[in-house]
């Protein structure tokens, strides 16, 4: 059996435990396809003793922000991010998904207000498992598929 090796990152985040076939997603949603700078991977079905198979992203030079662990939170509840510096992992933790969204999703209901005036989207989670959202003004209830769609 050969092994695939892959350099570690001096300064970055590595995203771990992505269910396996939701990495490409992570980096949709993050704009990670027009990083510039710094080297991005994706390793895909990778042998997971937690999931059985996993993705893993890795960005090099570039930290996430609240915003952007929250959208990943929400297609890969069960990832952990690692803070790495100087080679080294600094900070790692799991994300969450909140009990509130703001300004991450679009409401899937084309007359909602949210999707027509100047205000920032809001959700309330109703459900973790299986996820399923609220919206703040039309009150219109998403599920997995239609949040994933919407982001």
């Amino acid at each position: 059996m050969s092994e695939l090796k892959v350099t570690a990152i001096k300064e970055g985040t590595v995203i771990d435990h992505i269910p396996a076939g939701k990495g490409l997603k992570v980096i949709q949603i993050l704009k990670l396809d027009k990083l510039d700078g710094g080297a991005l991977l994706l390793a895909a079905n990778v042998h997971s003793k937690k999931l059985g198979k996993k993705d893993i992203v890795k960005i090099e030079g570039r930290f996430l922000s609240e915003e952007e662990v929250n959208k990943i939170a929400l297609i890969a509840p069960s990832a952990t991010v690692n803070i790495v510096r100087d080679y080294k992992v600094a900070e790692k933790f799991q994300v969450g998904i909140p009990e509130e969204i703001s300004g991450i999703l679009k409401c899937a209901n084309p007359n909602c207000v949210s999707n027509h005036e100047y205000t920032t989207p809001k959700f309330y989670v109703i459900s973790k498992e299986p996820l399923k959202v609220r919206c703040h003004y039309c009150e219109r209830t998403m599920e997995e598929k239609e949040i994933l769609a919407n982001l």
